[in-house]
């Protein structure tokens, strides 16, 4: 299936930054409404009980008003008067809340309706105070009289249960919004979170989709052009920018296979040029003494010089194809297998291969720092291989009787394998990338002993270097890197 195109990274940047801006509009929003509804609620909760509240206690101050200061005044009590002020001012300030805490025509009305029952009563209570003998101790004292209030104060208890059912009403309307939303809210708060989730996956399976992952493909074929593998094109998907990267990509792997190719051709012009001598040298020299040889047959005195003749022209045939087999596996590619082994293994391997030529000639190896833990990452066979040519040459290079010095020694990071000889020393300066073989008077060598090591410790990311030991001889060390 292949990737949906984006435009470009920036839009499809745009767009998950849109999407976690419409989730905060959406958490907030929702957020807010139910604030706004709980503080709407419970402010108009609050309302109510103000204003039902100031109405009873309207109602209360008066029924205290009457009968109280009534009471004073008929029993000639000179603070009836300041009683009396007291109640009206309290009173007074109940009907402001009442008409503070209105928000509705039908509670203006209701308000009103109160407040002017409430003045008729206390036009008829001025009169009285006013001229005490308006009236008689009697008709006063009717006042007092249940039958008597209720007719003096009815007016005034028909608009107070006119706004007490109002505010009864505005209650519980306010109950059954309150209910509603409550049996909504495990709909409508699910609901905007469920967006929010789908618009979040949504945007980060476009960002997945646009962006990282053919990020990874690009990476990962990156990856594998630098393994040398340059024929694996990057598939060109995703954002416009990524898919850009992947053709420039695929566009300079493609010249770099075409350079490769060039450089691999020329260097292998090169290689045949510096090893056309090498081998012409190391035929020559082994067919002139074949020739020589044969020309000596048809002079030779006897059948024992014959015999000697001809084992000479065995012996260098041997050699030759000795040379050519390790060169052939000298040109051979190597591809090491590592694997952590302590230096002492493989170097004990190398060393059993040599034991019928250590003890023909006598020498003894000394091992220093053979006991160590450290570990080295090497393919055993090839560096046992290198070793081998390495020790050979030590071995041949020794006198019968002499010592050869193995050690291995940990650094910091680093390990060095050396080994030490006290021959008469080397008679040239090897080579890391040289074929031509050094002065050497040994008969059943090649002279590829040490390219081949160094050919192997180059594989393996080793350093191989030769020394003059001191009073004589030559150390080889092998630096590796510790594992």
């Amino acid at each position: 299936m292949p990737l949906p195109r984006v435009a470009s990274l920036k839009r499809l940047l745009l767009v998950h930054e849109l999407t976690f801006l419409l989730l905060v509009v959406v958490t907030g929003t929702l957020g807010g409404l139910w604030a706004y509804f709980w503080h709407d609620t419970t402010a108009e909760s609050v309302r109510i009980n103000q204003m039902y509240y100031a109405a009873q206690q309207v109602r209360g101050d008066l029924f205290r008003q009457i009968k109280d200061v009534y009471m004073a005044k008929l029993l000639e009590d000179p603070a009836a008067m300041r009683a009396y002020s007291d109640y009206s001012r309290r009173i007074d300030r109940h009907f402001n809340v009442l008409r503070r805490r209105s928000t509705s025509r039908t509670e203006d009305q209701a308000v009103q309706a109160m407040q002017q029952a409430y003045r008729v009563i206390q036009k008829d209570m001025n009169k009285i105070f006013a001229d005490p003998y308006l009236v008689s101790r009697m008709a006063r004292m009717r006042i007092l009289d249940p039958s008597e209030e209720k007719n003096f104060v009815g007016v005034f208890e028909d608009a107070f249960r006119q706004i007490e059912t109002l505010l009864t009403a505005h209650q519980r309307e306010l109950e059954a919004t309150m209910a509603r939303w409550t049996r909504l809210a495990p709909v409508a708060v699910p609901l905007p979170i469920l967006l929010a989730v789908a618009l979040l996956a949504k945007s980060r399976r476009s960002v997945r989709q646009g962006f990282v992952e053919p990020m990874a493909a690009v990476m990962a074929g990156a990856r594998r052009m630098s393994e040398g593998k340059l024929d694996e094109p990057i598939a060109a998907a995703g954002v416009q920018e990524v898919a850009d990267l992947g053709r420039a990509i695929n566009h300079v792997a493609a010249e770099l296979a075409a350079s490769q190719e060039a450089l691999v051709e020329q260097e292998r012009q090169a290689a045949l040029g510096a090893l056309v001598p090498v081998i012409a040298h190391n035929i020559r020299n082994p067919l002139a003494t074949i020739r020589a040889s044969a020309q000596l047959m048809d002079h030779a005195d006897g059948p024992g010089e014959i015999g000697e003749i001809r084992q000479g022209i065995i012996d260098t045939v041997d050699r030759l194809g000795r040379w050519v087999t390790a060169l052939v596996a000298y040109l051979h590619p190597l591809k090491p297998h590592l694997v952590p082994v302590r230096p002492g293994v493989f170097l004990d391997a190398a060393l059993s291969l040599l034991g019928p030529r250590l003890a023909e000639k006598g020498i003894r190896v000394v091992k220093k720092g053979w006991d160590g833990s450290c570990e080295v990452m090497v393919d055993c066979d090839l560096m046992e291989q290198a070793l081998y040519g390495l020790l050979s040459n030590a071995v041949d290079a020794s006198a019968d009787g002499a010592d050869i010095v193995l050690g291995i020694d940990r650094a910091a990071d680093s390990v060095r394998i050396s080994i030490t000889d006290h021959g008469p020393g080397m008679p040239f300066a090897p080579e890391p990338n040289g074929l031509s073989p050094g002065p050497s008077t040994k008969r059943f060598g090649t002279g590829l002993g040490i390219p081949v090591a160094f050919k192997v410790c180059r594989a393996h990311g080793w350093q191989l270097t030769f020394e003059a030991a001191r009073p004589q001889g030559t150390r080889v060390v092998l630096s590796a890197p510790a594992s």
